[in-house]
């Protein structure tokens, strides 16, 4: 039988055991992997899935949702920060893209805030396709457990431990009839499925 004093040195050294955050489920209740594709879906009846929407009419693309369920949207494929990672977990940064082509010429389908939307005027921040010259910070976002479903966040503090970051929620915001995805709005809640 092992004392007290012994479980606390062990887990003294042995630091991870006690940090290691759980996995994000899939609708079935198997961890996400790296490089598998899965769909991003509403929890609710709230629309259908992560998609490409062309809002303006122009490139770049921004990110938003299916107008109507059961449209599964694009499938994403999500790449841990830490590379050695066999799962997903919660609270972990990552980046994520669409495994499927642009309408927009050689146009990356990686996810990233929008910097050119201004939050101090509307309030929120778009997410839109990647962009060459951006900061990499703004190509990372985490997953967080949201009652028995998740929601996705932006607040890449192990890519910059010493980095201060606005965090928040992402959410829906309709403009123009179209359903984009945005930082500092309510949140959305999401649940994935395998492709």
């Amino acid at each position: 039988m092992i004392s007290v004093v012994g479980l606390l040195l062990l887990v003294i050294a042995n630091p991870i055991a006690t940090t290691a955050q759980p996995a994000v489920l899939d609708i079935t209740g198997q961890a996400l992997e790296p490089g598998v594709q899965y769909h991003i879906l509403p929890s609710g009846s709230s629309g259908g899935g992560a998609t490409l929407v062309n809002p303006n009419a122009s490139c770049p693309l921004y990110i938003g949702l299916e107008n109507r369920a059961p449209a599964t949207g694009l499938p994403v494929i999500i790449v841990p920060f830490v590379s050695d990672e066999l799962i997903i977990r919660e609270s972990s940064d990552f980046t994520l893209y669409f495994a499927a082509s642009s309408a927009c010429d050689d146009q990356r389908t990686d996810w990233q805030l929008d910097t050119e939307s201004d939050p101090t005027m509307s309030g929120r921040m778009l997410i839109r396709t990647g962009q060459e010259n951006a900061s990499s910070y703004f190509f990372y976002f985490r997953i967080l457990r949201d009652g028995n479903a998740y929601k996705l966040h932006y607040c890449p503090t192990d890519v910059c431990t010493d980095c201060i970051f606005r965090c928040g929620d992402i959410g829906v915001s309709v403009e123009n009839g179209k359903r984009l995805l945005a930082l500092y709005v309510p949140a959305l809640s999401v649940v994935f499925q395998r492709a």
